[in-house]
């Protein structure tokens, strides 16, 4: 048989086995049985709390609730497997128990089906831990067929665009999605302990700034203006420091017009928090503490696989200067280099790609880039990064061409930007001007000048570290995931039917 035959009748025998489905649901609310017709069910137990718990729960009734995902039927009794949201548990069924009516009807139940059991606890022979059954409910019946293998190695994509289906068919991606909350929970329980105030920001702004990155642009019909989607919480939360709320922190949506890998998606999940009185010092102490905090509640230890590598949270995290980083990785000191001239004579030396605009900073930046980042497999802190990449940094006083921040840098991947916050509004008003300057040259994601942010550092802004983290990074180190799409519930992707458009 040709292999287009052979689909055909692969497709014919799905649409038969779907049709037979349909049949089943139709007979049964004939029989004044339709599944779709219980509001709830008062479930006692998961399969977890079972199983935990056998020595309290033998011979106890309970009421357990989830997806049949497999069946023996073994002529007057059958065993069956139910899947609920911490694991699943064998079930036996008997005619005897249920009566004959209702083992009739279990018969018919497909995989995927979602019931109700209620039953005793014990073990089988073989010393299963199970739940005899002596009623079945069928709570909502399933019209679609589970695959049988649905995982990374066959179609990510169909994994990522049918995540409730990924979730079904994969016990460790929904373990993922269970230690992501537990992530973001422990975060906002370690910032609390710290007196930080959590707030929520607009996300539909005017002028979308303190990033570089280019803004999703839409447009608002009830005020007839053009609105961005926010690419930070930074700017709006220094107007809550000027307010007066010294600590202060937000875990939102951010949106940023750029391309999709396996580190970067548009839409992501930012933190972003910011401390009167302290410094880009006083954001190394905390991401430290946070870190080893979140990963020894969250995993148990401060010693994380991430795919061939162990990475240690425990120990303290290096320090470098950029050009430090710059100078042991492609031995280059920009420290004795003197203007923008002789650095793009020494990129062009060093075959590092860079724009007529870019000035000796900017150039810095990329060789850090080039040479740099690959080799920061354990936590390092970047330190004091040029002014002519950092618009809203406060400049080093004995170093006035750069600024006190620093990257966090995990196995490559950078993990957190921080900053002494930039709160001298004259020196800002200058940074914004040149921003403006870089746009015209053709910088798209350079930052536009904000008049009201302006207006608050002028109202009084006091000493402020501030720091922004990729959530969705530090998930995949914790969850040792490889993609960024591992760990997002539902990723932005292609229109189904246009991938190869």
């Amino acid at each position: 048989m040709a292999e287009g035959q052979n689909g055909n009748v692969q497709e014919q025998d799905l649409h038969q086995l779907l049709q037979v489905r349909r049949e089943k649901l139709a007979n049964l609310r004939e029989a004044g049985k339709d599944p779709f017709k219980h509001t709830k069910y008062d479930l006692t137990h998961h399969s977890t709390d079972i199983k935990d718990n056998y020595a309290d729960l033998e011979g106890k009734s309970v009421h357990i609730a989830g997806r049949i995902m497999s069946k023996r039927i073994m002529g007057k009794a059958s065993f069956c497997n139910i899947q609920d949201l911490p694991g699943s548990i064998q079930c036996y069924v008997a005619r005897d128990s249920i009566g004959e009516e209702s083992y009739l009807d279990f018969k018919k139940y497909d995989i995927g089906d979602i019931v109700g059991i209620e039953g005793e606890v014990f073990k089988t022979k073989t010393g299963e831990i199970s739940v005899h059954a002596s009623r079945v409910v069928l709570l909502s019946k399933s019209l679609q067929i589970l695959p049988e293998k649905f995982h990374g190695l066959t179609n990510t994509d169909l994994r990522y665009r049918q995540r409730y289906t990924d979730l079904i068919m994969n016990q460790e991606v929904k373990e993922t999605f269970v230690k992501r909350s537990r992530i973001i929970t422990a975060i906002r329980r370690f910032l609390e302990g710290r007196g930080f105030l959590e707030v929520e920001t607009p996300m539909l702004v005017a002028n979308a700034g303190g990033a570089a990155a280019r803004p999703f642009i839409t447009h608002y019909n009830a005020l007839d203006e053009e609105v961005k989607l926010r690419i930070s919480l930074e700017l709006y939360l220094k107007r809550l420091i000027v307010g007066g709320i010294e600590r202060v922190f937000e875990i939102g949506r951010v949106f940023r017009n750029e391309g999709v890998d396996g580190r970067h998606s548009p839409e992501f999940t930012l933190m972003e928090l910011y401390q009167a009185y302290t410094d880009y010092y006083g954001m190394m102490e905390l991401t430290e503490s946070m870190f080893r905090y979140v990963a020894e509640e969250v995993c148990g230890t401060a010693l994380i696989p991430y795919g061939e590598e162990t990475i240690d949270l425990g120990k303290p995290f290096e320090r470098m200067t950029m050009i430090e980083a710059v100078q042991k990785y492609s031995g280059v000191n920009f420290d004795q280099i003197p203007d923008t001239a002789a650095a793009k004579k020494i990129a062009d030396e060093k075959g590092v790609h860079y724009e007529e605009r870019h000035a000796k900073g900017d150039i810095l930046n990329l060789f850090f880039e080039e040479f740099v980042e690959e080799h920061l497999v354990q936590p390092t802190f970047i330190m004091d990064h040029p002014v002519e990449i950092s618009p809203l940094t406060k400049r080093k006083p004995d170093k006035p061409d750069y600024v006190e921040r620093f990257e966090l840098f995990i196995n490559g991947q950078e993990m957190c930007n921080a900053y002494s916050e930039l709160n001298d509004p004259i020196d800002q008003r200058e940074r914004f001007a040149a921003q403006e300057a870089a746009f015209a040259a053709g910088d798209e994601e350079a930052n536009h000048t904000d008049e009201d942010f302006l207006n608050a550092l002028e109202i009084g802004m006091p000493p402020t570290g501030g720091i922004g983290y990729g959530i969705d990074r530090l998930i995949m180190l914790l969850t040792n995931s490889p993609s960024i799409r591992d760990v997002i519930l539902f990723p932005t992707m292609k229109t189904l039917g246009k991938e190869n458009q």
